[in-house]
């Protein structure tokens, strides 16, 4: 005689969304308890951001008009924009260290929503650089930048950087899960970012690049989203000088943002469901 087996039980949607919020309360509150989590998500931005002004900036030009042609106000969109995908990064490492300490294990064990530990991971991460742009955005300001199309402009530009970000940690998650370690989670996350970062446009105009990767680098979505969050925050007459489409942008920005979520999100659904069993 075979006994029936427990039939699950359904999670209401309300249940799902207060499981998701204890579930980014408990890695934000992780992030707290670790000065040197807190050390490195915040210093590290500031300090890429101090470095490329006074050491590079000097030396790069970024074809805009006099008035609006200081490095900083090049710098801080970009910045914003690597920052949120290098945060990304996090999320691998938080998913890769709570498997490897059994955390999941013990959250499956209770009666939560399935999607709350993934959600929940990417949502905490989203709030943490939202801390961390308000910190750069103020020692930006300190540096002589500012936001010359007003206060709304530069807050969907500092929304779309975030939303960008978010999309990001889906990608980092699939990742995470699919190598299962923090090491492997750390090299695997930096390998794709790395080249994505450094041959955009958040440090340097495209046009300053070899012909032959100008085509990839003004296309790829870093440089979009960078020039997006740039066409929203510099004088409108240097959008001229530098070729700059700020409603195209926009929706490129959107449409990027839109495609890698609903790309990696069931990927990374799909590889969290292998590995936990």
């Amino acid at each position: 005689m075979t006994t029936a087996s427990k039939p699950k039980r359904r999670v209401s949607f309300s249940d799902a969304v207060t499981h998701t919020a204890i579930i980014t309360g408990r890695n934000n509150m992780r992030v707290l308890r670790i000065p040197s989590l807190i050390l490195f998500s915040t210093v590290q931005p500031v300090m890429f951001l101090l470095l490329f002004n006074f050491v590079f900036g000097g030396a790069i030009t970024t074809g805009t008009p006099a008035g609006s042609d200081q490095y900083i106000n090049w710098l801080i969109p970009g910045i914003l924009v690597q920052t949120a995908v290098f945060g990304a990064t996090a999320t691998a490492l938080g998913l890769t260290e709570d498997l490897g300490a059994g955390v999941i294990d013990r959250f499956r064990s209770l009666p939560m929503a399935r999607s709350a530990v993934l959600t929940g991971r990417t949502i905490a991460d989203l709030v943490r650089n939202t801390f961390v742009y308000t910190l750069m955005l103020f020692v930006g300001f300190l540096m002589g930048w500012r936001f010359e199309q007003g206060v709304a402009k530069m807050l969907l530009g500092v929304a779309l950087a975030l939303l960008f970000g978010y999309s990001f940690s889906w990608v980092m998650a699939t990742i995470g899960l699919a190598v299962k370690t923090p090491e492997a989670a750390q090299s695997a996350g930096f390998l794709p970012i790395f080249p994505l970062v450094f041959a955009s446009s958040i440090f340097v105009p495209v046009e300053s690049m070899p012909e032959w990767l100008q085509g990839f680098a003004a296309n790829q979505p870093i440089t979009v989203l960078a020039d997006t969050v740039r066409s929203l925050m510099i004088p409108e007459e240097a959008l001229v000088f530098l070729g700059l489409d700020q409603g195209t942008l926009i929706w490129k920005s959107l449409a990027w943002i839109v495609a890698i979520t609903a790309v990696f999100a069931p990927l990374a659904v799909r590889q969290y469901k292998k590995a936990v069993g």
